[in-house]
């Protein structure tokens, strides 16, 4: 057995401060990924610093033409909240297909987000959409953030408070999961912005996590089809292989869910 000090922060600053004085800290958010590492003992913090209570931290707001969703809202929340769905329902669709029912109800953007999983969904959506992650320092962009496979532009005491969403002219999100864990096998994010731009993400594919399928972003460019998005052959070249698919089966089913991706953006 090994100790662990549990810290309930009551703000940012008081976060920040907890974390440094700790030997070796984590931060707290829903706990999906850091707590089952703990059990396995691949990981054994002296200290868990909290996000989850620090007001203000959770919620959706919605200003304009941009929705700004709290670090520490649940998946739950992203998927039942109104304003989501009217704004950006793909956003909404993808939060409802996260893992199971527990997930849901305990996870946070914000974690998700700092974790990186390869196969995360939300990591999909903020590329596609070109989101912006505000932190405690600062304002970083979707393009400056995802750095590798579970690696992001975060500095170590850094906090995420809150991700930005333009609001997207047509968006849709596809996934074919892991039927076990739900993690997505693969997954595409299509997104026409208003400004009429397309950015397509994938996640569950690539070795280095999520990136942008820039062929499809100039198939659908000139034309935003169905038949267009899955006329785009994808390389298998620095895509995943394990026991859940090869290289190649990844690699064509990018192109298979960015035909039905675009279908059910319309």
């Amino acid at each position: 057995m090994y100790s662990t000090s549990y810290h309930k922060a009551a703000s940012v600053a008081e976060a920040e401060s907890l974390l440094a004085g700790a030997s070796d800290g984590k931060y707290l958010a829903g706990g999906q990924t850091l707590i089952p590492t703990m059990k396995q003992r691949l990981a054994a913090p002296t200290d868990l610093v909290d996000l989850t209570k620090i007001p203000g931290l959770a919620g959706v707001e919605v200003s304009g033409n941009t929705v700004k969703i709290g670090a520490a809202t649940r998946h739950y929340d992203v998927a039942s909240s109104a304003s989501v769905k009217s704004a950006i329902p793909a956003l909404a669709a993808l939060a409802s297909g996260i893992g199971d029912p527990a997930v849901r109800y305990q996870g946070t953007i914000g974690g998700s987000l700092a974790n990186n999983d390869p196969s995360a969904d939300y990591p999909a959506a903020v590329l596609a959409l070109g989101a912006t992650i505000h932190t405690n320092k600062r304002a970083i962009s979707a393009d400056d953030y995802f750095q590798g496979m579970f690696t992001t532009a975060l500095e170590d005491s850094e906090i995420i408070t809150a991700v930005s969403f333009p609001v997207p002219a047509k968006a849709a999100y596809v996934k074919f999961p892991n039927p076990a864990s739900r993690y997505a096998l693969a997954g595409v994010f299509v997104a026409k912005l208003a400004d009429g731009s397309v950015r397509v993400a994938v996640t569950g594919v690539g070795e280095s996590g999520v990136f942008r399928a820039s062929a499809i972003e100039a198939a659908l460019a000139a034309n935003w089809s169905a038949d267009s998005a899955g006329s785009i052959a994808i390389s298998p070249e620095g895509v995943l292989s394990d026991i859940h698919g090869s290289a190649d089966y990844r690699a064509n089913l990018v192109s298979v869910l960015a035909k039905r991706a675009v279908a059910a953006a319309g």
